[in-house]
């Protein structure tokens, strides 16, 4: 990361340090600003200045078809890339009014889970450790790459996956994944106390982590903050509980799927949301595997004709991507292609809170708070 330093003079005379950080170069996590200024260590002003990665990817879908624009979609949060895909097939199965087969909503369900499972540990995986020590991240990565390694069998892509189809899924899982898949999730699941240990009980990382980068309620409703970093300070919104879609009723409804919510809002706290939250993603699942294993065999598809083309129209899916709320706004002329798809996308809103949590924070404390927002740079340029 870059950093640029000039002085600005107050009105009292002193000259205010102002901290340029970024941005950083497009082969890291993704190049993002932010203009600090300092008084001493102690921050008094902040503004994240965002575009360096924009692609335009709302004007390409534009004259990309319903099935090539899930290419694109794909690819804003690079951590999610089945989420995203999902939002989008979700948006246009609604304008056409499709019911898609039942083994395919249960499909998919897992396999959003799965995506949960590896956006959250590679978040983890990247907090801080005061101290230097590397346990978390080697823990994280060791079970992340299980998972990585159960997507890219199930659908032959290691981060883009290109699983949805509008109307359901590319195919059915091969023979012997779901034997795979309990054995992947029960090796993950004996490697999360450590790394919750490691992060949560160990008394450094906590010591450094609680009672810093406090998020108030006030300021998750008023920026829009969702997903974990909200439910981290007392703000419950999780739309697999509050607008089930896909299996997420029938989760619920059976005690699976639990909020997870802590109210403190420091670092400490959306550091265990993102710990806990792991854990109810295994429980589901192994709850998808069982009602999957005991449905008959059937597609995971419709047949669509040769070109598809939505209604005149409109409609707003919305979706809880690992990061947050994930919206998609599609409207159509009837044509092929989409007229318009907004995307909402969550990293935005849990960067340009930013501007409001960082004053009064010390800079040593800067690289803890900036990990335990969860965002990437990609879902906030698009």
């Amino acid at each position: 990361m870059t950093t640029r330093v000039t002085a600005a003079t107050s009105d009292l005379g002193m000259a205010d340090l102002v901290l340029g950080l970024g941005s950083g170069h497009p082969s890291t996590h993704g190049p993002l600003r932010l203009a600090l200024t300092l008084d001493g260590e102690v921050i008094t002003a902040a503004e994240p200045l965002v575009g360096y990665l924009h692609r335009g990817a709302e004007k390409l879908f534009e004259v990309r078809d319903y099935r090539q624009i899930i290419v694109l979609a794909n690819r804003h949060d690079w951590l999610s890339a089945f989420a995203n895909e999902l939002g989008v097939v979700l948006a246009v199965e609604r304008m056409l009014g499709m019911q898609i087969p039942v083994r395919a909503v249960w499909a998919r369900t897992l396999l959003a889970e799965l995506n949960r499972i590896l956006s959250h540990l590679m978040f983890l995986g990247a907090v801080p450790r005061r101290g230097g020590a590397q346990e978390p991240m080697s823990v994280a990565m060791r079970a992340r790459e299980a998972v990585q390694s159960l997507m890219e069998d199930v659908s032959g892509g290691r981060m883009h996956y290109m699983f949805n189809r509008v109307g359901g899924l590319k195919e059915d899982f091969p023979a012997g994944w779901s034997a795979q898949a309990r054995d992947t999730l029960e090796q993950v699941g004996r490697a999360m106390p450590q790394l919750g240990s490691s992060l949560l009980d160990d008394p450094i990382t906590a010591a450094a982590a609680e009672g810093v980068g406090v998020l108030r309620p006030e300021l998750i409703l008023a920026y829009g903050v969702s997903g974990p970093v909200a439910r981290a300070s007392g703000v419950g919104l999780d739309l697999r509980l509050d607008e089930p879609y896909l299996a997420y009723g029938e989760l619920a409804a059976a005690g699976v799927l639990r909020p997870v919510v802590r109210s403190a809002g420091d670092v400490l706290a959306r550091i265990g949301v993102l710990t806990e939250q792991v854990a109810v993603c295994l429980d589901l699942c192994r709850a998808c595997l069982d009602v999957m294993d005991q449905l008959p065999p059937g597609p995971v598809n419709l047949k669509l004709p040769k070109v598809v083309k939505a209604p005149e129209g409109q409609t707003y899916a919305w979706t809880e991507s690992p990061l947050g709320i994930n919206g998609y706004y599609l409207v159509s002329r009837g044509d092929k292609t989409p007229w318009r798809l907004k995307l909402r996308s969550a990293s935005f809103n849990n960067v340009q809170v930013l501007r409001e949590l960082l004053p009064g924070q010390r800079l040593d404390d800067l690289a803890l708070i900036l990990a335990s927002m969860f965002f990437v740079v990609g879902d906030i340029d698009k």
